[in-house]
């Protein structure tokens, strides 16, 4: 419940569910739940006019709903089979408050309410209906993740060679080969060498962090390191020890209690694949050699063969028009790429630039993967607030329709980056309040909780502030933190993790980032795993928060709620119907007591049992949990 203040009258709403306990902290619910707000006033009578409005995104159809005057204040009953077509039981809905002419609506991204006249965008809050059974629990929440760039984690099984793959001896040597400016032309054709038997031979150390999830970046043949170039989705790439690798990795993953995410690049090809084949590398007709090869109508040509559609421009990716019927059923289709890895044992896929694929695409992907394994995964690279997303001018729907069972997490990365290094928290706690509200709850419990990727900087030198700002491409390649600038991005990097841990969603850790990696934008944040030379510190950090989540199996469907983000201080708390879980982080130079409570038991930074308050020391952090009677 919030409150607010007009012209001398005080107000506060409730929001509640017949169906959900916890209705107050979501705004996205099942199509058929019967929703009630009750908007009340603390100081006098509300106005006999009374109206909820609701306006359907997809065309604008506006729903006014009359209050039902009770006490001082007005109920509201929002029947979601009602507001939702009946053909299309989902929808994203935009809605306010008429107080005899005055609008408000809980407000989204602060605190209180915000109040202004009917149209103005700003004074609405976001309610969202999906359809029944799509967002369903896995299985995996709980989990830990990991992600592994295959061709720089371990060595093993091999050598393997292949055509025009350059190779590495030095393990240990730091990747020469990059592009002069970001998006310049590159071959990405220097391999390390790492295989998916390297991977397999270094399962132990996965398991010793409580991993449960392995997410491989793309494994398919293909002529880069990178392989989101992709030359054959049929067959693993040679150099990682094709597919009877892939087949001895499951397996020995299914002996450690580890699940395996494969990259799923729907998107695009590479110009140097068999399906357009633009060098000839392949026996088959592909699409840039004829018109009549069965793959011309997957790729959208300009002027023929030379002039096609690619992925931001990069000519060695032309884009799939993955609306074709041909390619979704090579993918998505009975026998198609998906089922043939599903076949096999995987859990899921991750999908590369999920918000560039077509609803009929994401719908037969999810179709297909639910076809084969009703708790099977799939995580969408998106960006920004997935509930919402307009890609294209196309509103999305990943999880009105369930097409997707989660996203990476990037909003909330950015956030506990940002209050590690301004120590002011509210970034933090209303971006983490926008997502649990505007999510499904399953999507919220396996959220992707990620702080580094292929894609971003390492989280080290995140966490050590603008200090390789305006470097060139060469300056970077070298660039290493000073000790300094290291020992306080290490300070900062044990809070920033134990966060990741205990947030809602499912902690994912960059290959290397628990051994104190470092690495600037791609490709520097590529580089081979230092066997050998991890740093011991950053190692033991890990094991100890990675621990500390195992021990806790009430996380997997925990409920969330934000309770303090002032004066560099920001604390939650997950619960359930059992126990209470309070975390707190203090950026601050003041010691900081927590609110007085029952007797808990303090999980770090040194277990021991608490009654009443807790002091919090400046930079400091605690993880105390209650046992509700």
């Amino acid at each position: 419940m919030a409150r607010f203040v007009k012209e001398g009258q005080e107000y506060s709403v409730v929001l509640r569910s017949k169906d959900l306990r916890h209705a107050e902290l979501f705004s996205s619910f099942e199509y058929g739940t019967v929703l009630e707000y009750t908007v009340r006033s603390v100081t006098g009578d509300l106005p006999i006019d009374s109206f909820m409005i609701l306006t359907r995104d997809a065309d604008g159809e506006k729903y006014v709903i009359p209050g039902f005057r009770t006490g001082c204040g007005s109920l509201f009953t929002v029947h979601t089979d009602e507001i939702c077509k009946k053909n299309d039981p989902c929808g994203l809905f935009f809605c306010v408050f008429d107080l005899g002419g005055v609008c408000i609506s809980p407000s989204e991204y602060g605190e209180g309410y915000y109040i202004g006249s009917y149209g103005d965008p700003a004074v609405c809050f976001q309610l969202t209906v999906y359809r029944p059974q799509t967002n369903r629990a896995t299985g995996y929440e709980g989990g830990i993740m990991y992600q592994i760039f295959p061709d720089r984690f371990c060595r093993a099984g091999g050598p393997f060679r292949k055509e025009n793959a350059v190779t590495e001896e030095d393990w240990y040597a730091l990747v020469s080969e990059y592009a002069a400016y970001p998006g310049a032309p590159l071959k990405n054709n220097h391999f390390f060498g790492g295989t998916l038997y390297g991977i397999a031979e270094k399962l132990f150390r996965l398991k010793e962090l409580g991993v449960t999830l392995l997410y491989l970046n793309p494994i398919f043949k293909a002529a880069s390191n990178h392989r989101y170039d992709t030359g054959d989705y049929e067959h693993v790439d040679e150099l990682l020890g094709g597919d009877p690798a892939l087949e001895y990795l499951i397996g020995e993953c299914r002996k450690c209690g580890i699940s395996v995410i494969l990259d799923g690049v729907f998107n695009h090809t590479g110009s140097d694949s068999r399906y357009f084949n633009k060098y000839g590398h392949y026996p088959e007709t592909g699409a840039y050699q004829s018109k009549d090869s069965p793959y011309f109508e997957w790729y959208c040509f300009t002027d023929y063969p030379d002039r096609y559609e690619s992925w931001w421009g990069i000519d060695i990716l032309p884009k799939v028009r993955s609306g074709d019927s041909s390619f979704r059923d090579y993918i998505a289709g009975p026998g198609g790429i998906l089922e043939r890895y599903l076949s096999l044992g995987i859990a899921g896929w991750r999908l590369d630039v999920a918000d560039e694929l077509p609803d009929r695409m994401l719908d037969a992907i999810s179709g297909r993967v639910k076809a084969c394994d009703r708790n099977g995964v799939i995580i969408g690279e998106v960006w920004e607030d997935a509930s919402n997303k307009i890609a294209y001018s196309v509103r999305k729907r990943y999880f009105m329709n369930g097409q997707l069972t989660s996203v990476m997490n990037y909003p909330l990365k950015n956030a506990i980056i940002s209050f590690m290094l301004t120590r002011n928290a509210d970034d933090l706690y209303y971006t983490e309040r926008m997502l649990y509200r505007h999510y499904p709850k399953c999507a919220s419990d396996m959220l992707m909780n990620i702080l580094s990727s292929h894609d971003t900087p390492r989280i080290l030198n995140m966490l050590a502030g603008p200090v390789h700002e305006g470097m060139s491409m060469d300056e970077m390649a070298t660039a290493r933190l000073t000790e300094n600038e290291r020992a306080a991005a290490v300070s900062r990097l044990r809070h920033a993790v134990l966060l990741q841990m205990l947030l809602p969603g499912i902690p994912c850790i960059y290959y290397g980032d628990e051994a104190g990696m470092e690495g600037d934008r791609d490709p520097f944040n590529r580089q081979t795993y230092k066997w050998g030379r991890e740093d011991r510190e950053v190692m033991d950090m890990y094991s100890r928060m990675t621990a500390l989540r195992t021990s806790l199996p009430m996380l997997a469907d925990a409920y969330y709620r934000g309770l303090e983000h002032k004066n560099g201080v920001y604390a939650f708390e997950r619960f359930n119907d059992r126990q209470r879980l309070y975390v707190a982080v203090n950026l601050s130079e003041d010691r900081y007591a927590t609110p007085d409570s029952c007797k808990g038991r303090v999980l770090y930074p040194v277990e021991g049992e608490v009654s009443g308050s807790y002091l919090l020391e400046p930079d400091g952090a605690c993880v105390i949990i209650y046992e509700e009677e």
